[in-house]
């Protein structure tokens, strides 16, 4: 495939190098003609390990160019890749003005263009700027917009295009997007076919993860030397968890945390490296940031247009009976507080049951919450005029609530959704 690359920084001259060495036609578009001199030359415009060999190797056979004419570089091209730099603002946005520059001169050249151009957006971009930068800034009727973010890393960007661990391609156009996929075929890897703002998404998330990572390892690194504990050892033992510790459990978007062990154990932590005269500002967030999450859960429920509200979970979560620290609990005195008219369900808590710290929890917090028990299932949906859940429903369970007919908020699954799409066996 003919492929145009546009700014031959970092993103842009491993992008078109590797995609050469795939078997692509690459021309490289830079307004600095040192970048474009130095790949005409078949050198690197910067150091990244195995880039200048793959430069010098495409630059001969005629498949990697470079030019300072984005006509030249479009002429003839079945895509279009954007890697112009987004810097950071003063005021932490990003600075699009590269970009919206870069998409003008594009425009500016397909006038008698007869075939459609896809223009696929690798810089990082906040969600929402493909379709509202981008694509006003193309305005042709010939060109579709789609997003492709790059995980590459300086020092490793070469091997981290050609063995990678993710490949994204998002917009709404699946033949584009299916088009831009099949650049990467010969990579061996699936790549993930998104829509356009989760493609953009994925960008932040990932980084803001590494950068939660790096944070994390550092903040218990530092509270382990002011105990004389190996911090090395400490999180390469954690790292060996890979079910739970460095896996996809939790994370998923869903309800607040609660339960016998995370609030108490973070509070103890926090407590006694305050007393250490250690700031753990990141960790000293967590719980704040649980908070945060069930107040917009708490206006999620108050914003249903509904009047009487049944609730399915009590527990902190689903297949337990422990009601210690629930955020369902936390979730109930305030929905109480504003006047919510409540019912609740849970299929493995019976309140004259439980006992011990767990009955001695629910009374001191909810003193009637007897009364707000409902016996059964069909029982709640008899009296309620919408259900929220809190817990995820076994399969048979989530059968039940669709056939219900009653509408859905789905606290369990991440706010904000169309409920009953969220439910096990949903449209």
């Amino acid at each position: 495939m003919k492929i145009a690359i546009l700014g031959l920084g970092y993103v842009g001259s491993v992008t078109g190098a590797c995609l050469a060495e795939l078997g692509h036609v690459v021309c490289g578009v830079d307004r600095d003609p040192f970048k474009v001199e130095s790949i005409r030359c078949g050198k690197a415009p910067f150091y990244e390990p195995g880039l200048e060999e793959m430069i010098q190797r495409h630059g001969a056979a005629a498949r990697l160019t470079a030019t300072t004419s984005i006509a030249e570089a479009i002429d003839g091209a079945d895509v279009a890749i954007l890697c112009v730099g987004t810097p950071s603002e003063r005021n932490g946005n990003l600075g699009l003005g590269q970009l919206r520059r870069a998409c003008e001169e594009i425009a500016g050249t397909l006038a008698g263009r007869n075939r459609r151009l896809i223009v696929a957006v690798r810089s990082t971009v906040f969600p929402g700027t493909c379709r509202e930068v981008v694509m006003p800034s193309l305005g042709n009727v010939n060109v579709v917009v789609v997003a492709n973010p790059e995980f590459l890393r300086e020092g490793s960007a070469v091997k981290d295009f050609m063995e990678p661990a993710l490949v994204v391609v998002g917009g709404d156009d699946r033949t584009a997007v299916e088009t831009v996929a099949s650049l990467y075929a010969a990579l061996g890897v699936e790549t993930s076919l998104v829509s356009l703002g989760t493609a953009e998404m994925i960008k932040y998330a990932s980084n803001a993860f590494h950068a939660v990572k790096i944070s994390f390892a550092n903040e218990i690194g530092a509270l382990c030397g002011k105990l004389d504990i190996p911090a090395m050892e400490v999180m390469e033992t954690l790292c060996k968890d890979t079910k739970l510790n460095v896996s996809t459990a939790y994370l998923k978007p869903g309800f607040a945390f609660g339960g016998s062990c995370l609030p108490k154990d973070l509070r103890a932590l926090n407590y006694r490296s305050l007393h250490l005269d250690l700031a753990l500002p990141m960790l000293d967030s967590v719980l704040d940031s649980n908070g945060r999450h069930l107040a917009r859960a708490v206006q999620a429920v108050l914003d249903l247009p509904g009047r009487r509200t049944g609730i399915f979970g009590l527990a902190f979560k689903e297949n337990t009976d422990d009601l210690r620290e629930s955020p369902v609990v936390a979730l109930l005195e305030q929905l109480i507080g504003k006047g919510a008219d409540l019912r609740v369900f849970d299929p493995h808590i019976r309140i004259e049951d439980i006992y011990g710290s767990n009955r001695n929890f629910i009374l001191n917090s909810i003193p009637h919450i007897g009364r707000l028990m409902a016996p059964s299932l069909e029982d709640m949906f008899g009296w309620a005029d919408q259900i929220v859940l809190t817990q995820k429903p076994a399969a048979e369970v989530a059968a039940r609530i669709r056939a219900s007919g009653l509408s859905v908020l789905d606290l369990a699954c991440a706010l904000g959704h169309t409920p009953n799409s969220l439910l096990p066996g949903g449209n």
